[in-house]
């Protein structure tokens, strides 16, 4: 399909939104150096970038090849310009509605990290040779900017591939023997002759080479943060091998190793050992924490191998005669679904990064090709091809390759530990739950079991996984249920999408009562140093109930006016959003603009006097929570018809006045800590359950009275019995 540039008449959607863009702006500042555009393309389009009379490269749109869906529920826009010959020349952020993530977090941050694209070679990229591509992720955005960095490589490797750019064609076409691995040779090799064939790939890092690796990439914080030690050290020396192959197996493995690890293997997968020594683990410990190695991954063509916790085994050493001994010596499978073939090239990437912040770093990618040697394999002729080699060109359609798996799945399967972990929490809080009548009856366990869950959920579900959820996500659904819904970008953070499943079922049953007062980061911070206040004897405040009953009216207020300016701007209604400190406080752990952090703050110290202060009066999300929560199935929390009148005890207790003078509990504002159960088993401490006790007390001590009288009968009539058989 060829078409004038501005003809819009004729231009499909897709066509139109990019020419939305491009007409706003001149070619040369999408492309430096560029004098006019030329024809858009079709299939998606495509626009010609031209100069001095010839064709300098193409400009696209992210979103016409593939899913750039953000947590707005809206497309992330980014223009992407690429010369003939396969290297990124600007990546322009067009258009986006991401303040859930970006508010806070200054643009020029977002943008800084798009520059980093620019002379990147796309070819280089896809087959991992040379590629000095790296990935900064922006605290408090990392979702976002994985989106970004998703749609910009794999948008840019389609187009490289539509046009033969940077040899990726000329690759995809090529004809010849099709190899695979010999099983006949099975002789053993020792280490030095491994080396010398290519059966045993090497990659070897000084300090010196880290050093100067992390100067070349122009950040200067990296480079002020040196490796000590002298700059012959060695970081890292690491070594590969495909021990699939008979000869490398039996040799780097021994006889024996080698048949247990065909034992562990299935059908269609493949073995690769990595061994190192130096200062720097190719292993990391994230493996350890999360069950997945983050520190290298293993590519072979379009396909990019990670490896997690369960396919890999630890060995001993490396058997090869003159080997080296090494630290680390590991075994890792490739599965079946990656259709790796070991006969053909691949690259190991190995991630090294750099701390340039409390919670920041920078990485950088050091690569390590491997080739097997021809001596270990056998070709055969391939089948025909049944496309023609010059119809793509002819027709300017595209090569058929199949689809990537969407980034929402590749973000569960990254957080697939976390998720699990995560899901035990849930479970095991819907168990204590249901059977809460066992618990409270044993206050000293219950508080235990209540201070650890907080103290997990501030720091496991809070700071470590930024899973806190906010009034923002409640908005979002609002907007896409009018814009259009779809799963995809709410499935993208997988914790966060986990409890809010949790949140809707918990509805039914408590209402709002288990996320506030047992899933909320913030809550939990709130009541942690409430708790820590009452132990330095920090007073304690209550107040009025007829004032206390007319703030709580506060966050429903705060909460229509987000969602009414949600149907106006989503955008600002977001920015409103900002009363929740959350982001702040949990997910920036406070390392923020001065103004965010002085309010964040300002909303904490009024909690160490007056007990969650902010969830009674302030927080939307709990108003938005309270409303449907009204609609619960269940009345679990139990009374008696002495609470309220004319007993008080629970209602005085209560931490958040949930409970009226009148004695009912309002669920709407209950944070269901639990607490007044505790307190209505309790013998020592509910009026109703102590005059129980004393009546029983009274009912045992009457017995036990009588019992001794008529034991003292009893006694008597023998004594008289005996005395008148002995007369």
């Amino acid at each position: 399909m060829l078409c004038s540039l501005h003809a819009h008449a004729n231009q499909s959607a897709t066509e139109f939104e990019l020419t939305r863009f491009t007409d706003s702006m001149t070619a040369a500042t999408i492309f430096p150096g560029a004098e006019r555009y030329g024809r858009v393309l079709g299939g998606p389009p495509v626009i010609e970038i031209l100069g001095n009379g010839k064709l300098l490269g193409y400009v696209f749109l992210n979103t016409d090849f593939v899913n750039s869906t953000g947590y707005s529920g809206k497309p992330i826009y980014q223009l992407i310009a690429m010369d003939t010959g396969g290297i990124i020349r600007q990546v322009l952020l067009v258009e986006h509605h991401e303040p859930i993530v970006l508010i806070g977090i200054p643009e020029s941050r977002i943008l800084a990290v798009l520059d980093k694209y620019v002379g990147l070679d796309i070819g280089n990229y896809v087959r991992d040779t040379n590629s000095t591509h790296q990935f900064d992720a922006v605290t408090g955005a990392t979702v976002t900017v994985m989106v970004m960095d998703d749609t910009i490589l794999r948008s840019a490797i389609k187009v490289a591939r539509w046009f033969g750019l940077s040899d990726l064609q000329a690759k995809a076409r090529q004809v010849g023997p099709i190899a695979t691995i010999n099983t006949d040779i099975t002789k053993t090799a020792g280490w030095q002759t491994l080396i010398d064939e290519g059966s045993v790939a090497r990659l070897t890092l000084s300090l010196a080479d880290i050093n100067a690796a992390f100067e070349q990439s122009g950040n200067t914080a990296a480079i002020a943060r040196t490796e000590e030690g002298s700059p012959k050290d060695i970081f890292i020396d690491l070594y590969a091998a495909v021990v699939s192959v008979p000869t490398i197996g039996k040799s780097m493995l021994g006889e024996r190793e080698y048949k247990n690890m065909l034992n562990w293997l299935e059908p269609n997968q493949y073995a690769i050992v990595l061994a190192s020594n130096g200062r720097y683990s190719f292993k990391g410990s994230g493996y350890v924490r999360g069950g997945i190695f983050d520190r290298f991954k293993i590519s072979q063509g379009d396909t990019t191998i990670r490896f997690h916790d369960y396919q890999h085994k630890r060995l001993r050493r490396v058997v090869a005669s003159a080997a080296p001994d090494f630290k680390n010596v590991d075994i890792f499978k490739v599965s079946a679904e990656h259709n790796f073939n070991p006969a053909e090239p691949w690259q190991l990437e190995l991630l090294v990064g750099r701390s340039v912040g409390p919670v920041e770093k920078v990485f950088l990618t050091f690569d390590l090709s491997y080739k097997l040697s021809e001596q270990y394999l056998l070709f055969s002729k391939p089948k025909q091809s049944s496309v023609l080699s010059g119809l793509r060109e002819k027709l300017g359609l595209p090569e058929p390759t199949a689809e990537d798996a969407p980034l929402w799945m590749k973000m569960w399967l990254l957080k697939l530990p976390e998720v699990l972990v995560l899901l035990t929490a849930l479970i095991a809080l819907t168990v204590m739950f249901f059977f809460q009548d066992s618990l409270v009856k044993r206050p000293q366990l219950a508080d235990r079991i209540r201070i650890g869950f907080l103290i997990f959920t501030l720091f496991a579900i809070g700071w470590y996984a930024n899973a806190q959820l906010s009034v923002v996500n409640i908005l979002a659904v609002f907007s896409a249920l009018v814009s259009g819904f779809s799963w995809g970008y709410f499935l993208m953070e997988p914790l966060i999408f986990i409890l809010w499943g949790a949140v809707a079922a918990a509805l039914l049953f408590w209402g709002r009562g288990p996320y506030c007062g047992w899933l909320c980061p913030f809550g939990a911070l709130q009541e942690l140093l409430n708790r820590i206040a009452k132990r330095v004897k920090v007073p304690q405040l209550r107040l009025p109930w007829g004032l206390h009953e007319r703030l709580w009216a506060l966050k429903y207020l705060i909460f229509l006016v987000l969602l009414g300016f949600s149907f106006h701007s989503l955008a600002w209604a977001e920015r409103l959003a900002e009363i929740e400190p959350f982001k702040t406080a949990i997910i920036l752990k406070f390392m923020r603009d001065w103004p965010f952090v002085i309010f964040a703050i300002a909303v904490l110290l009024p909690g160490l006097f007056i007990e969650r202060f902010y969830c009674r009066y302030l927080c939307p999300l709990g108003a938005a929570l309270a409303i449907p929560g009204r609609l619960r199935m269940f009345s679990w929390l139990k009374r008696y018809k002495e609470c309220g009148s004319p007993c008080q005890r629970c209602s005085n207790e209560c931490m958040v006045q949930a409970i009226h003078p009148e004695g009912n509990i309002n669920v709407n504002e209950c944070m269901y800590c639990l607490h007044c159960q505790v307190v209505y088993y309790n013998d020592h401490a509910c009026p109703v359950m102590i005059q129980k006790r004393l009546k029983r007390q009274r009912r045992q001590a009457r017995v036990s009275k009588e019992s001794k009288i008529e034991i003292e009968l009893i006694l008597a009539e023998t004594k008289v019995k005996k005395s008148t058989k002995a007369s």
